[in-house]
């Protein structure tokens, strides 16, 4: 008698991760994971992570963010994007109010910033 294997499309398909140091950021489950802690993520706040995950180092515009991420080019005097960058803080920052990974650019948008590798001394 032979069994039959049946694994779904999505059990083959590995998991789409993006990692920064002690962050990782799940893209399937829309979850970011620091220190051991797991925190949801809105659709638009793992959107926005992504990006600034996928350009580290690089200033993105709010023109831009606000095009990929919420597909408009309005930047009236919307605060939309400030207010996800500051949940993003929130999950994301050791201090938000004295954010490392999501920095403001002023005048221009904001960079994603990794943490640097500590060199280990020898001896």
């Amino acid at each position: 008698m032979a069994t039959e294997k049946t694994t779904s499309k999505k059990a083959k398909k590995a998991s789409r991760k993006l990692k920064a140091g002690d962050l990782t950021l799940d893209l399937d489950k829309r979850e970011v994971l620091k220190q051991g802690v797991h925190k949801h993520l809105t659709f638009k706040e793992s959107a926005l992570l992504e990006i600034l995950m996928r350009n580290n180092g690089e200033v993105l515009t709010r023109k831009r963010l606000m095009k990929e991420v919420w597909d408009t080019d309005y930047l009236g005097d919307t605060r939309t994007l400030d207010v996800h960058i500051r949940w993003l803080r929130v999950k994301v920052e050791d201090m938000p109010s004295q954010p490392e990974l999501i920095r403001t650019v002023r005048g221009v948008g904001y960079r994603f910033e990794a943490p640097k590798k500590r060199a280990r001394r020898k001896r």
